[in-house]
């Protein structure tokens, strides 16, 4: 029998973010216009008053600052109305202690999006988990308002916010030393030397400037010390 659930569709990388106005927890806002020059994470949650979502809120309220010190602002979005949002948002502040962060308060704007507009414009309702909730979805928006990176969690899988901060990193430091990051890249680490071609060109690219090093004609890497990387990437 023929599937004829509907299916949202979902921007890809590379893609523009799509764009809107929306009421939020922190007032109206238009995205991503008015984070022009900021990167912005925009993350859902399936709902309010909820075991999991409110673990990572307070998770994400407590890296706030962190996440800042890379230009890094954050938008959050369930289906939820505005007044479900206020309410559990004092409740997390004024009861919930979990991992030793209490007295949590998120000053990050979150989306009402009870028609779903929002979450139907970014693939966030996926009729194979939910019709009516958001996934746990992850866009990482460049200050161009470029999609960069898209993860996404099913319902019962709580997010890594470690590793959310090293995508951060990661896309920064590719942008602003034209490279590529390896597997479970850290600043600090080796990065990779694209494009990939011979170890020649690789040196060629780099005008013999820097220590280079090639394991095989399409492998090449080199070294950024953590302070330099963080020099460029940290505000």
């Amino acid at each position: 029998m023929e599937n004829t659930t509907a299916t949202s569709a979902m921007p890809r990388i590379g893609d523009q973010a799509p764009a809107f106005k929306a009421v939020t927890t922190q007032g109206e806002i238009n995205f991503p216009a008015q984070y022009a020059g900021s990167w912005v994470i925009l993350f859902s949650h399936p709902a309010d008053f909820t075991p999991v979502c409110t673990s990572e809120f307070m998770t994400f309220a407590t890296m706030q600052d962190e996440f800042a010190r890379y230009n890094t602002k954050l938008v959050g979005l369930s289906v939820d109305g505005l007044y479900s949002h206020i309410a559990w948002l004092r409740t997390i502040k004024e009861k919930i202690v979990y991992k030793g962060m209490k007295d949590v308060e998120v000053t990050f704007p979150l989306i009402e999006d009870i028609t779903m507009d929002v979450a139907k414009a970014y693939g966030m309702i996926q009729p194979g988990e939910s019709t009516t909730k958001a996934v746990r979805a992850v866009f990482v928006v460049d200050p161009k308002g470029v999609i960069r990176t898209i993860i996404y969690y099913p319902l019962s899988l709580g997010r890594n916010f470690d590793e959310l901060l090293r995508v951060v990193q990661a896309l920064q430091a590719a942008d602003a030393f034209g490279v590529a990051t390896p597997a479970d890249w850290r600043p600090g680490d080796d990065v990779i030397v694209p494009p990939a071609g011979s170890c020649g060109v690789a040196k060629d690219r780099m005008d013999g400037k820097e220590d280079i090093t090639c394991h095989d004609w399409f492998f090449c890497t080199k070294k950024i010390d953590k302070e330099t990387v963080m020099g460029a990437i940290r505000k």
